[in-house]
């Protein structure tokens, strides 16, 4: 490092670097070697450099001489890294992909990192193989086969698709008062409470908790989302019960929509969502005459998706629940209140899937293709 590299940028280059500094996404490394280019520019020396930059003597010297030697673009860029051969051909790691993507051995539930190490080693001429190893590989083709999702695999039939059309048909109506659709649904939350009282956020300071907490039990949220305005209404019980439906339906009738003839209920396919629960729970009368106001349309078994109200939970969940509530009395309290913002800030959730747009997109899916 006896040769001393001397740096003269022209106005054009100086520009450059301003430009570089002052925005866009760039690296640090290359931030970096900007700012040793303008303070060697504007004559400071290697050892005020390197206090001002925080860099080392050595990066100085390397970037002055590709500034020197190439030009400014070699002075900023990365220089080639000399680095191992890869150990894995492109045969061995199309084998390793084939084999993460088999059944793991007999006795094991899935693959680990040392057990495709080795299985590579038996299959090919390799002595030993790193789990790093494996695991780059594996990133790199965006495999994780320690990990499975779980998903249900709905059965496409003349059924399913005579429920989901009536469910996207009701959506599409024009607004009926007399004839409300309501989607409904329930949806269990944890009580959790505090073990220790958490510290405030203040400036320079994120909110604290502590890790602990302490389980008081669960309850149970029945949501209503009416289709066609802004309106929800959530209940909060300490079940779910055929009882607790019946109540809910009779709450539907009675309290929120007395003036109408009848309401469309769009729901899931839960055993206690039957006009049989109305009856287990009121005298026959009664039960009658709340379900001569009501209609049930289910949605198609494992398409949950469907009830709009899905979304709403959701959306209750991201705004109001991610946080410990440790009572049911609290839980009703902030419940109501964001309840009552959303309904009076005109929130809707809005559907656009379509009658039309699921025939052309399940189209290969439908029972009966049209010629």
């Amino acid at each position: 490092m006896n040769v001393g590299y001397r740096v003269e940028l022209s106005q054009s280059e100086r520009d450059e670097l301003d430009a570089l500094l002052s925005g866009g996404r760039h690296s640090a490394r290359k931030l970096k070697r900007a700012q040793i280019l303008l303070a060697a520019d504007a004559g400071a020396s290697d050892d005020q450099i390197a206090v001002s930059v925080r860099v080392s003597g050595s990066t100085i010297y390397r970037t002055k001489r590709r500034f020197v030697e190439a030009n400014l673009e070699g002075a900023l860029s990365e220089e080639p890294r000399p680095g191992a051969e890869r150990k894995l051909s492109g045969k061995d790691e199309a084998l390793l992909v084939a084999t993460a993507c088999s059944k793991p051995p007999l006795g094991r539930a899935r693959w680990t990192l040392e057990l495709l190490a080795g299985e590579l080693v038996k299959l090919t001429r390799h002595e030993g193989l790193s789990r790093e190893t494996v695991r780059r590989r594996l990133a790199e083709n965006d495999l994780k086969p320690w990990r499975k999702d779980m998903w249900c695999i709905p059965k496409v039939d003349g059924e399913y698709v005579a429920r989901m059309e009536d469910v996207l048909d009701l959506y599409a109506e024009a607004p009926d008062p007399d004839r409300p659709v309501v989607c409904f649904d329930e949806s269990p939350t944890q009580l959790i409470g505090e073990v220790r009282e958490p510290i405030q956020a203040k400036p320079g300071q994120l909110e604290r908790y502590d890790c602990e907490y302490r389980r008081n039990g669960t309850a149970n949220l029945f949501v209503f989302l009416d289709a066609h305005r802004s309106w929800r209404k959530v209940k909060v019980t300490e079940r779910r019960t055929n009882q607790d439906f019946a109540h809910c339906m009779r709450d539907l009738v009675d309290l929120h929509y007395p003036a109408a003839s009848v309401i469309r209920v769009v729901l899931d396919n839960l055993s206690t969502h039957s006009a049989g629960a109305l009856y287990d729970t009121f005298p026959a009368l009664e039960a009658r005459r709340i379900l001569k106001r009501l209609e049930f349309h289910h949605t198609p078994k494992h398409a949950s998706w469907l009830n709009m109200v899905e979304i709403e939970i959701g959306v209750l969940r991201g705004q109001c629940l991610d946080r410990r509530i440790d009572d049911t009395q609290r839980l009703i309290d902030e419940i109501d209140a964001w309840e009552r913002q959303r309904n009076a800030e005109g929130a809707r959730i809005k559907w656009m899937f379509t009658t039309d747009k699921a025939r052309e997109k399940l189209r290969k899916a439908y029972p009966v293709n049209e010629s």
